[in-house]
């Protein structure tokens, strides 16, 4: 029986056109129905790759319910993309990383035709990551208030900084003066937050990291809290707005807005292959152990 499944991905350069083609064609030679998304569809329009004629494309989660499995080609930036797309299917994600870092998106281009096989086989596991859920009075982001790897806010449109209240479990914890506040999972550990001297959390660690970005109270270190709380923010600024993003999301949103964060329901599901290991992907992309002394 056939078994469909997403594929969204970013544009790509010619020299990879050769193994697109050839990844639609294995997906096919192992019963599987490719349907792509809108935007994906369109890049693969523009190389004039034939075996796209025929296929199904999705412009929105509701056409995704019979989906069993969803491809994000690119890097990290586009499966946190294609999480959206998948929502609240929880629809399993085999990241292809055409990128560079890819912490998420584990699985090199050039094993593409290797890990349909795989999954063809039942021959993977699933890595299931907590996500975080914002929730506001402004209902900022709709359904898509989840994020995978951080929640942000930042300041904008001046270059003073911004005054941060945290409360945790509506108990006040800190006030931040700072260009910013980070709240990550230990999936985005190794994002934003590790960027802005936050420390590196090992997934399925149940916490989240609350992270300063450039605090004037030099005191203000990052911190990390069981995932099981609620972080709640008060907000003063000199202009009338301040940056949120959720991921690679962001919105402008007016100061005086209520937001919190707490663990979400959902869960995001990553397809993972028998030759992955956390530990080892980890010291290969952060060249941990590695004497650059001679």
């Amino acid at each position: 029986m056939s078994v469909p499944v997403a594929i969204n991905g970013k544009p790509f350069d010619i020299e990879e056109k050769e193994r697109i083609k050839r990844f639609l064609q294995v997906l096919k030679e192992n019963d599987f129905i490719p349907i792509l998304s809108k935007e994906f569809a369109d890049t693969i329009n523009k190389k004039v790759i034939p075996e796209i004629k025929g296929l199904k494309v999705y412009k929105s989660s509701s056409d995704l319910k019979n989906v069993k499995f969803a491809f994000s080609l690119g890097g990290d930036g586009t499966l946190l993309e294609t999480l959206t797309h998948v929502g609240k299917l929880e629809i399993p994600i085999i990241g292809i990383n055409m990128g560079r870092l890819g912490f998420l998106a584990t699985t090199p281009l050039e094993d593409i035709e290797k890990a349909v096989e795989s999954l063809a086989l039942g021959d993977f596991e699933l890595d299931e990551r907590a996500l975080l859920q914002m929730n506001s009075d402004l209902d900022a982001f709709k359904v898509n208030n989840f994020a995978l790897n951080d929640f942000t806010i930042l300041k904008r449109d001046t270059s003073s900084m911004i005054k941060v209240k945290v409360y945790l479990n509506e108990i006040y914890l800190n006030t931040y003066w700072a260009d910013g506040l980070i709240i990550s999972t230990p999936t985005g550990s190794t994002g934003y937050s590790l960027s802005c001297g936050g420390p590196l959390v090992l997934p399925k660690s149940n916490n989240f990291i609350i992270t300063p970005v450039s605090p004037h109270n030099l005191n203000a270190r990052p911190l990390v809290v069981s995932d099981s709380s609620k972080i709640s923010f008060k907000i003063e600024a000199r202009s009338e707005n301040v940056l949120v993003s959720l991921d690679s999301r962001s919105m402008s949103v007016p100061t005086n807005i209520k937001i919190s964060i707490k663990r979400s329901a959902l869960r995001a599901k990553l397809v993972k292959f028998s030759n992955y290991n956390q530990l080892r992907m980890m010291r290969k992309k952060l060249k941990w152990g590695i004497d650059y002394r001679n």
